[in-house]
């Protein structure tokens, strides 16, 4: 028997009337598949794939306790019997697989994309255009019976247990600050009117569900935007929850409108827990703590050194649903890790897409056929490790088919691994760990350093070659630059050529961006674990500022001048991430990066750049000029093989470039290895 490497996370959790058999939550996270055409089915699937994977309890997304709460249009909501039914699928997949859930009630208030939003006052949230409706005294009392009627009809519907959302900015939060609770009545002013809120909704709760029934209560401990709540009255909040009968207190952390990340890449691991840590010495009930936790090794110790009884986890259940099981099973190497990329999850959501996972495309796609071993295996030759790469040289192993890997580079990854070497984004190197241990498991021959050429694939007498050979970069028809001393990405980030103190990036696209970011990273900087991180954003280590917010503390000067320069005329980084793409931007201005869209270039010359920008003539003296403008498909072989007899598949970037990105190249690689 494997020995027990996580005690204190693999240890049971009595809640008195039920037990939870980990101290894992599966985080609540919206997937828009509840608004999807058989979306519960769907749910289902998603849902008992992580219940076999043995995870302690799940929290669904976000369900709204009624029609002026929904997030968007059409969301999921809670208010009607009818809805029962379709959540009893949900609820006996789960209990079918083993496993324990609990529906979040969530009640989007001032961030409600509907007219029908409302709020303590009528004040609009900065990251809507909507101005909410204030509710009168008989409305607010209207949300709270609609709340306990949501329980009521969770309860019916099968769940275990209910949370309740109120962190993070949404209605319940609204009420607590000033910020966004104006009023003057029994629902404003002091705090103890404030809080009268959420120990009303949670008392009505608890007397409609009765004593056996999970209630959660997501309590927003670091607010982490300006008049938000002090540290005195998240402890009061935290005691009188409890009073008013909850099972369990979860950690929220940030509203959506706060400028500090929560979430991102860059956000050190279990950053937050040292707040959980002191809310608990002052509460009983058991506490769990969440954001940027990725391995069962930071959940052990964040148990095991006391600073919460549970951990949660959103987007690593997307990652891999078998999370728990390996790590109980001692095989915590192949746990395909969350890297905190948000592009096929909350991107995913912000842009009404259904939820998925860079690393993990078939994640949010359990209902659909399983990749099945083949029946006829053959000789496989996998051109190129990038993302498209690895997953079709592992997924046609596991099949069954003979699978050797070439990379003419000494590491795994291709760009992907370039891109981990950026600041912040050493969470990518996890993707090249777990592929290394599946090609091991499935016995894929990988062969480093090794360009492979036609005449050798041949003479090997493979039966089908896939070319993932990627993208080079590509030069743009700048007067002047064909003749020009240069540099591209990939002499920077891969072959470590110098660069000089002032500096032309052109292009302003995510490689741009990597870039300059790793061009103006210094020991100095962010990346030094939570108390750098903390400064850097201006987070009260001590919790005692209101908001939980100070002063940033100013960035040490960057050695190198720097000018991002893009041709199209627009807001530079706009086609970086949805809900990261703010950071990346943030980052570079404290550093100075100086980003110029709607540039004309006029003249590159080695040492200098001749423009146009807002209708002004300029000229920029520089010590190196970095092309960063797009890529082109390397797709040599592929069109060598071509008429040879052997069967070629073009996959990734070596097929188009336009619109590649890892999320779609290892999406498109578990297609094709399907058919392989």
């Amino acid at each position: 028997m494997t020995a027990n490497l996580y005690p204190h996370l693999m240890a049971p959790l009595d809640l008195g009337f039920t037990t939870l058999k980990n101290r894992v939550l599966m985080g609540s996270m919206h997937t828009n598949l509840e608004e999807q055409p058989g979306g519960f089915e769907k749910l289902a699937a998603f849902y008992s794939a992580r219940a076999r994977g043995g995870v302690g309890l799940i929290v669904t997304g976000g369900i709204s306790p009624n029609i002026e709460g929904v997030v968007f249009h059409g969301a999921a909501r809670m208010d009607d019997e009818a809805e029962v039914p379709h959540h009893r699928i949900v609820t006996d997949a789960v209990h079918a697989a083993g496993g324990k859930i609990c529906m979040q009630l969530l009640h989007a208030g001032r961030y409600a994309a509907t007219p029908a939003a409302v709020a303590p006052s009528a004040i609009r949230a900065p990251i809507s255009p909507i101005t909410p409706r204030e509710l009168s005294d008989e409305d607010v009392e209207k949300q709270i019976e609609d709340y306990a009627r949501g329980a009521e009809l969770a309860r019916e519907a099968g769940y275990d247990g209910v949370e309740l959302m109120g962190s993070e900015g949404y209605l319940i939060n609204q009420f607590l600050v000033a910020r966004t609770n104006q009023r003057t009545d029994r629902w404003g002013g002091s705090y103890e009117n404030r809080m009268r809120f959420p120990l009303e909704v949670i008392r009505r709760v608890r007397e409609r569900v009765g004593d056996d029934f999970i209630v959660i209560y997501r309590l927003s401990m670091l607010d982490l935007v300006e008049e938000g709540s002090t540290w005195d009255e998240v402890v009061t909040l935290a005691k009188e929850v409890e009073k008013a009968g909850v099972t369990i207190i979860n950690t929220g952390i940030g509203w959506h409108e706060a400028r500090v990340p929560t979430i991102a890449s860059s956000v050190p691991r279990a950053a937050f827990t040292g707040v959980t840590e002191k809310i608990r010495s002052e509460v009983s009930v058991p506490v769990i703590t969440c954001n940027r936790i990725n391995t069962p090794e930071v959940g052990e110790q964040a148990i095991a050194s006391g600073q919460s009884d549970m951990i949660s986890m959103a987007r690593p259940f997307l990652a891999d649903p078998d999370f728990v099981a390996k790590a109980e099973a001692g095989r915590a190497d192949e746990i395909n890790t969350c890297i905190g990329c948000n592009q096929g999850c909350l991107d995913h959501v912000f842009e009404g897409k259904m939820t998925t996972c860079l690393v993990n495309p078939q994640a949010c796609r359990e209902d659909e056929p399983e990749v099945q071993p083949t029946d006829a295996p053959r000789r496989i030759a996998v051109v190129g490790a990038g993302p498209a790469g690895m997953i079709v040289a592992a997924t046609a192993a596991e099949r069954g088919h003979k699978v050797t890997l070439f990379e003419s580079r000494t590491t795994l990854g291709g760009e992907y691994e370039l891109a981990a070497r950026i600041p912040g984004k050493e969470e990518f190197f996890e993707t090249l760990r777990y592929y290394k241990k599946r090609f091991e498991n499935a016995g894929v021959e990988v062969r480093l350093g090794q360009v492979a050429t036609k005449e050798e694939l041949l003479a090997e007498g493979y039966d089908d070659v896939v070319v993932a050979t990627g993208v080079r970069p590509w030069t743009p028809p700048i007067p002047g630059l064909e003749n020009a001393e240069y540099l591209d990405y990939l002499d920077v980030l891969e072959h470590g050529k110098p660069v000089g103190k002032r500096v032309a990036i052109i292009g302003a696209g995510p490689i741009g961006f990597d870039v300059a970011e790793y061009l103006t990273e210094s020991d100095e900087h962010v990346h030094q674990g939570k108390e750098g991180f903390m400064a850097e954003w201006g987070v009260d280590t001590q919790f005692e500022a209101r908001g939980g917010l100070t002063e940033p503390k100013p960035m040490p000067a960057v050695e190198r001048d720097i000018f991002m320069l893009e041709v199209r005329d627009m807001k530079v980084g706009k086609d970086l991430s949805k809900t990261t793409g703010w950071i990346h931007r943030e980052v570079l201005k404290k550093r100075n990066v100086q980003m110029w869209g709607g540039v004309t270039f006029k003249q590159v010359d080695t040492g200098r750049v001749e423009l146009e920008f807002r209708g002004e003539e300029k000229s920029l003296d520089v010590d190196t000029v970095i092309v960063c403008a797009g890529q082109r498909p390397r797709a040599d072989l592929a069109e060598e093989l071509e008429g040879s007899g052997v069967k070629v598949h073009r996959i990734g970037a070596a097929q188009e470039a336009r619109g590649m990105d890892a999320k779609v190249a290892f999406a498109a690689g578990l297609e094709l290895a399907r058919t392989l």
